[in-house]
C-alpha cells in the first residue's frame, strides 16, 4: 500500500490547488463530523459520544457505542490532552485518506504540500489569535550544521503549508471543535528574509557547540522550541560534550497570529513596515541604525523633529518617539507584531543608575505552586520574548538625550541560574505557607527580595495594598509579580552599548 493507500481520492494529490480546494470542504465542520462521515456504515451514536468522559477506558472498546475499534481509538486519543497530534492525524486519515507516517518529505510529496492542523482562539477583546506556535520539524543537530536554508529540511517542509485552523473553546470536547479556515501558505518574501536569518542564527549557535543554550528569544519569526515528553530528555550535539534539549523549528505564536489575521483572514488593518527589502542588512541592524541616527539628541529636540508638542507631552511619548525614529507614523510596526517584540524605553539618571525595575504580569499564588520550572509561565515568557530597548541618559542640565538602542533577550545562564533560583524560592515559600508580617500598615514576607538575587526578585504589583490575591491556605496577600532588577538591566545595557 502506498502513502495514500488504495482508496480513490476526491482530489489530485499532485496539485496543490486541488488539495486546497478539497480541504475547504472542512470549513464549518467539527472533527466529529469528519470522523463519522468517514464511517458511513456506522450511524453516529445518538447519546453514546456525548456521555463519554474525557479519558475513555472501556473493557471492550466502542462495543456499547456500535463504532469500530479504530474510530473508538481516535476518540480515546483525542480525549487525552497530552496527545497533541491527534487532531492532525484525524484529518490525515479520515479526510485526506492517507496513512500517518514519519516521512521526512511533506505530507503531499507529489505536490510539495505540508499539512498543519492548528488551533486559534478568540480573546476577550474579540480579536483572533493563534493559540500556540506552529511546529514545523525537529532539529537534527548533526545535520543542520551542514545545511543552507535553501537545502534545509525546514524549508522543504515549510515552502508550501496547507494551514487548517480550528477554533479552540475552553470546556468544549475536542471532537466538537469547529474548523473555520483552510488555505495554502508560503511565507512572503519580506518574511522569508527574516526567517532565513533566524535559521542561520540557530544553526550558527549549534555550530558553536551551544545547542544547550538555544532560546526562542534568540530569533524573531522562527524559533527553536523545546520538544520532548519530559524535561529530563537530552540529546548529543556536535562540537560539544554537553547534552542539549531536543528542539524543533517552529513559527512563533506571534508570527502565527499575524499569519492568521493578515494572510488567512485578509480583513485586518495593514501595518507599516520597517524593513527595507532592497537592503542586504539584517532587520535588527536596520532598526538600530535608524534609531542611532538620532544619538545625542535631547527629548525636546526629538519632539521638534517630529512635530510633537514638548510642553503638552502625550502619555505615550516614549513609544511615539521610537516609532517616529523608525519611520512609522502610527505606534505599530508590522515586524514587531510578527515577532512579538516588546519595546521598552529606559532612562538612566545623572547618577548613572536606572530608577525603575522591570515588572512582569502578576501571578496567582494558587497557580505557581502547580507549575514546574521548565513549563512555568515566567520562564516561558522570558525564554520566548525578545526586547527592544531604547535608552536615554540624563545630562548635567537634567535633560534627557538619546544614548542608543539594542535588542536583548535574557542569556541562557542567567535564566537557568539566578532567575530559576528566585522562581524556585517563590514556589517553595508559597507552598510551605507564606510568612507574612504587617508593620504600620505595610506587608512583608519571605518572598525573594532584590538584595538577595543579582537578577530578579518578587514584590507587589497591585493598585494598592488592598489589591490582593488568595493564597493556597485561604489567606489573602497583595498581588505580586517578578521583577528584573534595575541594576541587572543597567549591566546589560552597559555591556551592549559600549
Amino acid at each position: 500500500m502506498n502513502h495514500f493507500g488504495e482508496r480513490k481520492l476526491d482530489y489530485d494529490k499532485t496539485d496543490q490547488y486541488s488539495i486546497e480546494k478539497y480541504s475547504q470542504k472542512l470549513i464549518g465542520k467539527t472533527f466529529k463530523d469528519v470522523l463519522f462521515a468517514d464511517n458511513p456504515a456506522v450511524e453516529e451514536p445518538s447519546s453514546g459520544y456525548d456521555s463519554l468522559p474525557d479519558s475513555v477506558n472501556h473493557a471492550v472498546p466502542g462495543a456499547r457505542l456500535g463504532i469500530s475499534k479504530k474510530t473508538f481509538l481516535y476518540i480515546e486519543s483525542i480525549s487525552n490532552s497530552n496527545y497533541k497530534g491527534s487532531m492532525g492525524n484525524l484529518i490525515e486519515e479520515h479526510f485526506f485518506h492517507y496513512a500517518i507516517n514519519s516521512d521526512s518529505d511533506p505530507d503531499f510529496p507529489d505536490a510539495g504540500v505540508e499539512l498543519k492542523v492548528t488551533p486559534y482562539k478568540i480573546n476577550n477583546n474579540g480579536e483572533k489569535a493563534a493559540k500556540e506556535r506552529l511546529i514545523i520539524t525537529m532539529i537534527d543537530y548533526n545535520k543542520v550544521i551542514s545545511e543552507s536554508f535553501e537545502t534545509s529540511h525546514l524549508w522543504n517542509k515549510s515552502r508550501c503549508i496547507l494551514l487548517i485552523f480550528y477554533l479552540f473553546q475552553k470546556d468544549t470536547k475536542k471532537l466538537d471543535y469547529r474548523i473555520d479556515y483552510s488555505k495554502l501558505f508560503t511565507p512572503p518574501a519580506e518574511d522569508l528574509k527574516i526567517i532565513k536569518h533566524d535559521f542561520e542564527t540557530i544553526a550558527n549557535k549549534i555550530r558553536e557547540g551551544k545547542a544547550n543554550e538555544l532560546s526562542e528569544s534568540d530569533t524573531l519569526y522562527l524559533g527553536a522550541c523545546t520538544k520532548s515528553a519530559t524535561s529530563a530528555n537530552r540529546r548529543k550535539q556536535p562540537n560539544s560534550n554537553l547534552l542539549a534539549k531536543p528542539r524543533a523549528f517552529a513559527f512563533k505564536n506571534s508570527y502565527m497570529t499575524y499569519v492568521l489575521n493578515h494572510y488567512i483572514i485578509p480583513s485586518s488593518p495593514e501595518y507599516e513596515k520597517i524593513i527595507d527589502n532592497s537592503s542586504s542588512t539584517p532587520f535588527e541592524n536596520q532598526v538600530i541604525q535608524r534609531i542611532n541616527k538620532y544619538i545625542d539628541e535631547t527629548e525636546q529636540q526629538l519632539c521638534q523633529n517630529f512635530d510633537i508638542s514638548y510642553q503638552k507631552k502625550p502619555k505615550n511619548l516614549d513609544a511615539t518617539l521610537i516609532y517616529r525614529m523608525l519611520g512609522i507614523k502610527g505606534n505599530n510596526a508590522e515586524e514587531f507584531l510578527k515577532a512579538g517584540i516588546k519595546v521598552k524605553s529606559i532612562r538612566v539618571g545623572m547618577n548613572g543608575k536606572i530608577k525603575e525595575n522591570m515588572s512582569f504580569p502578576t501571578f496567582k499564588f494558587t497557580d505557581i505552586i502547580k507549575e514546574d520550572w521548565e513549563t512555568s509561565t515566567f520562564r516561558t515568557y522570558l525564554e520566548e520574548t525578545r526586547f527592544f530597548f531604547v535608552v536615554y541618559a540624563t545630562d548635567e542640565n537634567s535633560q534627557l538625550y538619546l544614548k542608543g538602542s539594542m535588542f536583548w533577550n535574557i542569556p541562557y545562564n542567567d535564566l537557568e541560574g539566578p532567575v530559576k533560583e528566585t522562581w524556585m524560592r517563590t514556589k517553595s515559600a508559597i507552598a510551605n505557607g507564606l510568612h507574612i508580617q504587617q508593620i504600620n500598615g505595610k506587608y512583608s514576607s519571605n518572598l525573594p527580595k532584590q538584595s538577595e538575587n543579582p537578577i530578579c526578585h518578587v514584590r507587589p504589583h497591585g493598585r494598592d495594598s488592598k489589591d490582593t490575591c488568595e493564597l493556597p491556605d485561604g489567606r489573602h496577600f497583595p498581588k505580586q509579580c517578578f521583577w528584573l532588577n534595575n541594576s541587572y538591566i543597567l549591566q546589560q545595557i552597559n555591556k551592549n552599548l559600549k
